[in-house]
């Protein structure tokens, strides 16, 4: 026995191994949330705890250990016997990263990162994982469409294959059983309401089965589909549909290939007749599973009893909460008999052979039948009324004990009630006890291709039934006919019962595999219902048919990659899938040309099933064709796959001042670089929409003085980064290209913020020395070494014209003359009319290796500004100002 402690006083786990005569107390660091417990192994355990982590137990509690961080709620399972290499295999979905899951199967003592396994190749949708028996389930969405995956037996995933134009909103696994899958899917024209689809063994190729089931809630926003499997008959199902806006229950009792409505009985509980006739009045029955796993719910069958079915409901036009009873069938469903006109829970005993019913409200009788309903002995278990919670038993067991909990009132405890009906059977029953029936629909004995006759005890007769006893008497395959088929995928039927392809399916598409050399089964657009054991006599008219391959040229060739992305990080492994609808694919060889100069062949197209990988080394927009080609023709297919890399940093380069109604180069660099796979998108000022491009340059011409604002964002995939600069705009201005000594280079990171820094500096110590204001002077140093700058001069109220402007150029140029004559500069004239002046220094300006960066800086700014000025180059032109990202010659100072 384990018992959890309130995790508000402390966490704990309680565990008792004397029937709960005492207690050891076993702290833990974590908080419980749900445990599962292994199928066959009882001491194995997983426990999920509030922050989201699984932890694992081998030892019934005692030790507990991490098995993986961020697993989403519900989405743990152990492994299925027989399926699973190894019985303490964990399939679970992790959240690695905002909004990517994936499905990984561990070893529960052992989920290392070098352990696990991704099955599915890819990233997954939120809480999509689904593990039943054979089965492994996930969905990946895409451009808003969903696409279903499953894996069968542990093999490698496929996509689930719905009619084409169902285009499903939502999908859930209803049943897995007897290794075919139910799922009720919302389609794209439904709301409210599901359709039921049924699929072949391996799960891929799904029918429709019945359109509009009935849906609802459950209180944890699960979905509940009105839905039911009939125990102990093969093949017979209930469900609720919608029809005409009214809600009616329908039945099949092969697989979904037939549904008909319910005959309602004859004469109520009282004997009064109904006057209920098909199809205008009809059964309907409430097919909710109980939320109480202690209640028998509104339906309840057993295996142990097939075709005994006792259910809630009402008599009617359609399904209704009002005016409930309860109705019992002991023909599978084929006549039905009220029993009381009040809401009841009924359980089986003795291995299905007596009934236990409880009316749904504080009352001391119990009723008790024998005979499958018709009568029912009163008796009382308790002198006080008692409200019924729950019954404990012990199923398809010899035990005849059962266990009663609830209460007398509300503010009283719980109490226990336990009883040995044994007493009510006078002997075990013996071969003359029982009798046999035969199973039909509507008088239609065969049933699943099969007629069966079935054994049970004579009602009345008030002996045990042994738990082994043979429910089935005999078994008789019977000759086939279409019922035993349904429609094949991409197949409909039609009103003669016949089956045609659908208008978007081609039925001449011969298998991937076939070859010249080979036969393959074709399909006659049926395909027998599963676990159908009809008989076909001679010719086989609805199985497919074998059929030699003939010759055939490549047609519907598709190159896709294997998640169906068009796009992937650079240096990450690309899976290629290739498939072709028509041709003779052991025939047929595949050439892929990955777009890089790297090509592929393969001999035939059986030797990509598993897919081609490839890596791509650099980013960029590749071409990817692949060429199917054989004796009768060729085909070819082609996508377009991005290759990108994460985006670390961007730079927008953009003129500090620029002339207004003439163009200005901007550029937004990269880190790293990348080909053809970003966006850019440039805001100019206050614009309501952004300019796009897909080079990392532009040209924009300014139209208004002032200061403008420039933003550049960059996107790659998901991923966008921005940066932005301010430009003055004025009608003129001037400027100088500034150098510094080779020294401070040794200094330079090479970063915008250091830029700006040593900008701001060499502005306003230029306002210093040349007594102009700030506001006239802007410094931009340039990226990339050596370190240089530009100096730009602009004009002011006093300098509102070029010539103005001109003079004030000329005083900063005066500075610096000066302060080369005053250190020894010497000059000397070059070719063009340009004047240098140049200094030669004995010692170098700082010793690098002798003061920290920040000191060598310091140092360095200061001999700058206070005389040891190296070159000016001007040159003596009268022409108008430039741009500053323009090839004409403007005058040069360089500061040592």
């Amino acid at each position: 026995i384990m018992v959890l402690s309130d995790p508000e006083v402390e966490s704990a786990v309680l565990i008792s191994s004397d029937e709960g005569a005492s207690f050891e107390k076993h702290p833990i660091n974590f908080n419980i949330l749900s445990l599962l417990f292994h199928p066959a192994q009882e001491n194995w355990i997983l426990a999920y705890s509030h922050d989201s982590k699984l932890y694992s137990s081998m030892d019934f509690g005692r030790k507990w250990q991490l098995v993986h961080d961020n697993v989403m709620p519900g989405r743990f399972y152990w492994a299925v016997m027989g399926l699973d290499r190894e019985s303490d295999v964990v399939h679970i979905e992790t959240r690695i990263g905002k909004g990517r899951e994936y499905c990984t199967p561990c070893r529960a003592q052992r989920c290392t990162e070098g352990n696990r396994q991704y099955l599915f190749p890819g990233h997954v949708d939120t809480n999509s994982l689904v593990v039943q028996d054979e089965y492994v389930f996930t969905q990946v969405t895409k451009s808003g469409r969903a696409s279903y995956f499953v894996s069968y037996m542990r093999e490698s995933f496929k996509r689930m294959k719905l009619p084409k134009y169902c285009l499903p909103k939502d999908m859930h696994i209803i049943s897995t059983d007897e290794k075919q899958v139910f799922a009720a899917v919302q389609e794209w024209n439904q709301n409210n309401t599901y359709s039921l689809y049924i699929s072949d063994s391996p799960g891929v190729y799904f029918i429709l089965s019945l359109e509009n089931l009935r849906t609802s809630r459950g209180p944890a926003g699960n979905l509940l589909v009105d839905f039911y499997k009939v125990e102990g008959i093969n093949g017979m199902y209930l469900a609720n549909k919608l029809v005409d806006n009214y809600i009616k229950t329908f039945i099949t009792y092969n697989k979904g290939q037939t549904w008909s409505l319910l005959p309602a009985p004859a004469t109520d509980v009282a004997g009064n007749n109904l006057h209920c006739i098909l199809p205008f009045c009809s059964l309907h029955l409430q097919l909710e599973m109980s939320e109480n796993p202690y209640t028998s719910g509104p339906i309840t069958s057993k295996k142990s009893v097939p075709g005994i079915i006792v259910a809630t409901g009402n008599i009617g036009t359609q399904l209704s909460s009002a005016n409930l009873g309860m109705f019992i069938t002991s023909d599978a469903g084929n006549s039905w008999r009220q029993i009381f006109d009040e809401e009841y829970n009924v359980w089986f005993l003795d291995n299905g052979g007596a009934l236990l019913a409880v009316l749904q409200a504080a009352a001391p009788i119990r009723h008790l039948c024998l005979d499958e309903g018709k009568k029912w002995d009163r008796h009382s278990f308790s002198l006080a009324p008692l409200y019924v919670d729950g019954v404990l038993m012990e199923p398809e067991s010899d035990n005849h004990i059962i266990t009663f909990f609830g209460h007398f009132s509300h503010r009283s405890e719980w109490q226990l009630i336990k009883i040995d009906y044994k007493g009510l059977f006078s002997r075990r029953c013996m071969d003359g006890d029982y009798q046999t029936w035969y199973l039909h629909n509507k008088g239609e004995l065969c049933v699943m291709g099969e007629k069966q006759i079935y054994m049970k005890r004579r009602p009345g007769n008030r002996c045990m039934l042994a738990q082994d006893y043979s429910r089935i008497y005999s078994s008789e395959p019977c000759p086939c006919t279409a019922y035993d088929f349904e429609c094949d995928y991409g197949w409909e039927r039609q009103a003669d019962g016949n089956c045609s392809p659908a208008f978007w399916f081609n039925p001449n598409g011969a298998a991937k595999s076939c070859s010249t050399s080979q036969s393959f089964l074709n399909s006659t657009g049926y395909r027998k219902v599963l676990s159908n054991n009809c008989k076909e006599a001679g010719r086989n008219v609805y199985s497919p048919r074998r059929q030699p391959c003939r010759p055939r040229a490549p047609r519907g060739l598709q190159l896709s990659t294997s998640q169906g992305e068009l796009s992937s990080p650079v240096g990450s492994n690309v899976t290629f899938m290739v498939s072709l609808n028509e041709g003779d694919s052991l025939r047929t060889s595949i050439q892929l040309d990955f777009g890089d100069g790297i090509k592929i062949t393969y001999s035939n197209l059986s030797r990509a099933d598993d897919g081609i990988k490839h890596i791509y080394r650099t980013t960029g927009i590749y071409r990817v064709t692949a060429t199917a080609e054989n004796s009768q023709g060729s085909d070819s297919s082609t996508l377009f796959l991005h290759i990108t890399s994460p985006l670390e940093r961007v730079y927008l380069s953009a003129p500090i001042v620029a002339v207004r109604g003439k163009e200005a180069n901007l550029t937004a660099v990269v880190w790293p670089s990348h080909t053809r796979t970003l966006t850019f998108f440039w805001w100019f000022d206050n614009s309501s929409e952004p300019i796009i491009t897909l080079e990392g340059s532009i040209s924009h011409t300014f139209q208004s003085e002032g200061k403008s604002k420039v933003t550049v964002q960059v996107a790659s995939g998901s991923t966008v980064m921005q940066d932005s600069k301010v430009t003055t705009v004025k009608e003129f201005f001037r400027s100088l290209l500034l150098s510094f000594s080779p020294a401070l280079d040794e200094h330079n990171p090479d970063i915008p913020e250091w830029r700006e820094d040593i900008g701001r500096v060499v502005r306003t110590a230029l306002s210093q020395v040349s007594g102009i204001h700030e506001d006239q002077l802007l410094v931009s140093l340039y990226p990339g070494l050596p370190t240089t700058a530009e100096l730009f001069i602009l004009p002011d109220e006093q300098t509102s014209t070029e010539d103005m402007l001109f003079m004030t150029l000329g005083n900063i140029l005066g500075i610096g003359h000066g302060l080369g004559k005053r250190n020894g500069f010497n000059t000397y004239y070059v070719k063009g009319l340009v004047l240098i002046y140049g200094v030669w220094l004995s010692a170098p300006l700082v010793d690098s290796n002798s003061l920290p960066s920040g000191s060598a800086m310091l140092m360095l700014l200061i001999v700058v500004f206070v005389g040891l000025a190296a070159f000016f180059i001007y040159k003596f032109k009268s022409a108008p100002p430039v741009s500053p990202h323009t090839q004409e010659q403007r005058p040069i100072l360089l500061l040592g």
